[in-house]
């Protein structure tokens, strides 16, 4: 939905809930990264909203405010987190069975981390097959536990005493799944989960229940989740933001980075071959067939849209693009991303880009999971409503209105999420004419 230029943001007051589903190694990543730069212990590296700055007018000006000083986003001390999970560890004991952060640092935290038990999740191994927990929700049927979700979510706002809620989405990925007919219609997505039909997975349980309750929500994994008809025409009724889907960290990261290096300098691709190896329960969900399809669409659409191959047939017609995922125990939560890149040159000559990146996928999905929850709290304070696509920045596959085609090319995410704020605050764009990538 837009909104007019310079339109009144109602502040930030109170406590803003933020509602985890899954409280793995992201989400804990995530909370207790908050903690930590709260308590003066850590910095909110590759947080956007907490670190970066926006340019505002003319260079010669010398306006460059940081985000959170130019928008009014929420304070990290009035975050209260909330989180349904599959598993009844804490937040500490499940950080530390994730193993991402380092004991110590966990240690300093542990009084507040222990006070965050998850909720017993809506969870059907049918959709993720290599997990299986004992905190799970019963219920007569789909739209039962969706209204289970429901009284939780006003109770967890109650209890807590939060103003306003987001809800993110950091659990695995579900088995590859395409519209069907019942998510056509609200009424026929009822229906649907009162019939406890297959094309309702658990995910669609969970952003049911939040735009039912007027919660924003944000799609963290590749699922479809919020992406059909019925769940878009529920977010515009209820006046409730979404975006997604699939955080993007990693390997995906690196190619919306590099793939529009070779296009604005016009190198050709013969192929790109991307492997990985993870360990957690990422790698252990993604080891699944059906699961790894889901997460394969989305990693495979990124360069057709970057690289435009029916612009540019002379150069990236038929390139070749495979991606491997392969699970690996020992790693842990430190992915590693193998690419090989076949590029051509001059006269056609050929090149190649190899990279090795040694990430930690939920190092870098911590950061992300905090400024959606703050961004996405800003578009409702707005009064914006529906798929909020100046927040592609942070996806693997974009979710966009039904007649555009997403925009994957990092640095036109940027600049169309910092002209979003720029609009929002009565400021001038930064147009083409003006446009510095890194302004």
């Amino acid at each position: 939905m837009a909104v007019e230029r310079g339109t009144e943001i109602a502040p930030a007051k109170g406590r803003l809930g933020v509602l985890l589903v899954g409280l793995g190694a992201v989400s804990t990543t995530f909370i207790a990264g908050v903690e930590a730069v709260k308590r003066g212990l850590a910095e909110p590296i590759g947080s956007l909203t907490q670190m970066g700055t926006i340019r505002l007018g003319k260079r010669t000006e010398n306006r460059v405010p940081k985000i959170n000083e130019f928008v009014p986003l929420a304070a990290l001390t009035d975050l209260v987190f909330g989180a349904w999970d599959i598993f009844e560890d804490s937040a500490y004991d499940a950080a530390m069975h994730a193993g991402v952060l380092e004991k110590e640092l966990l240690s300093q935290l542990k009084a507040s981390l222990q006070k965050i038990k998850p909720m017993k999740a809506v969870f059907d191994q049918h959709y993720v097959k290599r997990l299986n927990g004992t905190n799970v929700k019963e219920g007569k049927n789909k739209l039962d536990l969706a209204q289970q979700l429901i009284a939780e979510i006003a109770e967890f706002k109650r209890k807590n005493r939060c103003d306003r809620l987001v809800m993110v989405w950091a659990a695995s990925t579900e088995i590859f799944m395409k519209p069907h007919a019942v998510h056509r219609s609200l009424e026929s997505f009822e229906r649907a989960m009162r019939d406890n039909h297959r094309a309702i997975a658990p995910s669609m349980i969970y952003a049911y229940a939040a735009l039912k309750s007027g919660v924003p929500f944000a799609n963290g994994a590749p699922n479809l989740t919020v992406d059909v008809p019925a769940m878009m025409k529920l977010a515009e009724a209820n006046n409730v933001p979404v975006c997604g889907k699939d955080f993007k960290t990693g390997q995906t990261l690196m190619k919306t980075i590099l793939a529009p290096g070779l296009k604005s300098r016009m190198l050709g691709l013969h192929g790109w071959y991307s492997t990985n190896i993870l360990g957690n329960r990422d790698g252990e969900v993604l080891d699944d067939p059906e699961s790894f399809k889901t997460k394969e669409e989305s990693k495979l659409s990124v360069l057709e849209y970057i690289l435009q191959p029916e612009v540019y047939p002379e150069l990236y017609k038929d390139f070749s693009h495979v991606v491997r995922i392969n699970y690996y125990p020992p790693r842990g939560d430190n992915k590693e991303g193998w690419d090989n890149i076949d590029i051509f040159g001059w006269l056609g000559y050929p090149m190649q880009i190899k990279i090795d990146f040694l990430c930690r996928d939920s190092i870098l999905a911590a950061p992300i999971v905090l400024d959606l929850a703050l961004f996405l709290d800003l578009a409702q304070r707005v009064g914006m409503r529906g798929v909020q696509e100046w927040l592609s920045f942070y996806f693997k596959s974009p979710m966009t209105a039904p007649t555009l085609y997403p925009e994957h090319d990092i640095f036109i995410q940027l600049m169309k999420l910092k002209n979003t704020l720029r609009h929002l605050r009565g400021e001038d764009l930064i147009t083409h004419l003006g446009l510095e990538y890194y302004d």
